[in-house]
């Protein structure tokens, strides 16, 4: 069984049962069979279905949200935002995926070559509990859209959110075996992913989660796509506007309670506006007001569980050890797992504590003397995810575009995933793309067929 703990009570709030190996087996058979069929539906039904599965979600916005606010903590304002870019999600590839899959036609000896995109099979989805919605939906919609067929495994600690996702599918019409939810333990994966019904894998989560698949898809010669740690750069230069970058800072830091692989995690500051920046910085994290995530005048509610917030406080403790000073950051008494938002100052560069990531509501805040020492501190991570900068000089938006290693960049914004773009990383980030016309692309054949023609002329 697995059993849902609100973390703004610590108590239990349902069960759900797990699947047994028997039946794990028959829902690979099932995905199987239908994708025999579903690979060859035209491009409107699966367009329709999408559509469809969107209606069902908006409609059930309040329901969805207030679930994923129980079972990990999120304030029910994120948590309905969460569900209407879900919605959007699924009507951008409705309306857009049709046209990312027609062939291209090619210039070829003898003829004329078409580069077709054709789907690969079952895929297989393994989702982190912070965004418990939206994080499948990145893979589901695209995975619809190509013809292929979804088999999810959630987090233990959003089950409910899961079993959702796969009523909103199947309620929407959906065949049996397009998407079905696989209620079982990590340790199940391995099976999943050495199964030769599965055609690919697709997981975001740690370092460590994401080296064990890497490893277990490598040795099946499969497909992979990974989505991994983040220590963001949020770089703040002196021609930007310091109001508007302080409060972005904040709002990047608190959100999800700081448990998000893009939210700004390093503040990068040139030293010309480093006091001011962290004066307006500081006083709005003490500002954040903790508390009920149902309430809608708190900024920000609990961590998902005591032991990721208990952990976030012990790895607070060896900043402290190394050095760093810790404003804020602190456990709330009482029920729940609620801790303050924070900011910590003095880290020493070289130390093993700067390079990790902190996944919670705490901020490390640097001092750069210049642009050069500001791209060093952001590169000078293993991560290469996402990233924020904040100026008005233009050759400094394009220096940093080009020289922070990371796979996104955002000008004077805080870093959003949207359906439209791209979104993936470099280094221990992971690799591969989801979203946008790339990340349809990712788990699917790019099939060359060659036609004849005495011409060789390219057709429109």
């Amino acid at each position: 069984m697995f059993t849902s703990v609100n973390p703004a009570t610590g108590k239990p709030a349902a069960s759900y049962p797990k699947l047994t190996d028997a039946e794990v087996g028959q829902c690979v058979a099932r995905a199987s069979a239908t994708y025999a069929d579903w690979r060859l539906s035209p491009h409107t039904e699966r367009s329709d279905l999408l559509r469809r599965i969107a209606d069902r979600f908006e409609a059930e916005t309040d329901r969805l949200a207030a679930l994923a606010t129980a079972e990990m903590g999120k304030t029910l304002k994120s948590a309905r935002a969460e569900v209407a870019k879900c919605v959007a999600g699924f009507r951008y590839y409705a309306q857009a995926g049709p046209g990312m899959l027609a062939p291209v036609r090619l210039k070829a000896a003898g003829g004329v070559a078409e580069a077709r995109w054709h789907p690969i099979g079952p895929v297989l989805a393994v989702m982190p509990w912070n965004f418990p919605y939206w994080q499948v939906v990145r893979f589901l919609a695209p995975t619809i859209m190509a013809g292929n067929v979804g088999l999810l495994k959630h987090a233990s600690l959003t089950q409910g959110c899961a079993l959702a996702i796969e009523e909103m599918v199947r309620e929407a019409g959906a065949p049996e075996g397009v998407f079905q939810n696989l209620a079982i333990r990590a340790g199940g994966v391995a099976a999943l992913i050495a199964d030769d019904r599965v055609a690919a894998v697709t997981l975001t989560g740690s370092e460590e989660a994401g080296a064990t698949v890497a490893e277990q898809a490598g040795r099946a010669l499969k497909k992979v796509v990974l989505e991994l740690g983040g220590s963001d750069p949020f770089i703040v230069m002196p021609s930007a506007d310091l109001d508007a970058a302080a409060k972005a800072a904040v709002t990047a830091r608190i959100q999800n309670a700081g448990q998000s692989c893009i939210c700004g995690k390093r503040m990068i500051v040139h030293g010309q506006v480093y006091d001011a920046f962290a004066e307006r910085f500081v006083a709005g994290m003490r500002a954040v007001k903790v508390g009920d995530p149902v309430d809608e005048a708190n900024d920000m509610g609990p961590l998902s569980s005591v032991e990721q917030r208990d952990a976030v406080l012990e790895q607070l403790e060896r900043f402290k050890a190394a050095g760093a000073t810790l404003v804020g950051g602190e456990r709330l008494p009482g029920e729940g797992a609620y801790m303050t938002a924070g900011v910590l100052t003095d880290v020493p560069i070289e130390s093993e504590v700067a390079k990790e990531e902190l996944f919670g509501p705490v901020a490390m805040l640097f001092r750069a003397a210049d642009a050069d020492e500001a791209i060093h501190i952001a590169n000078d991570v293993p991560f290469g995810l996402g990233s924020s900068v904040w100026t008005n000089d233009e050759a400094e938006r394009e220096r940093f575009a080009r020289d922070i290693e990371a796979g996104m960049v955002a000008v004077n914004q805080v870093l959003a995933s949207t359906p439209e773009a791209p979104f993936g990383g470099v280094k221990r980030s992971g690799h591969g793309r989801e979203l946008g016309a790339q990340g349809l692309h990712e788990f699917m054949n790019l099939k060359t067929v060659m036609l004849p023609g005495a011409s060789g002329e390219v057709g429109d």
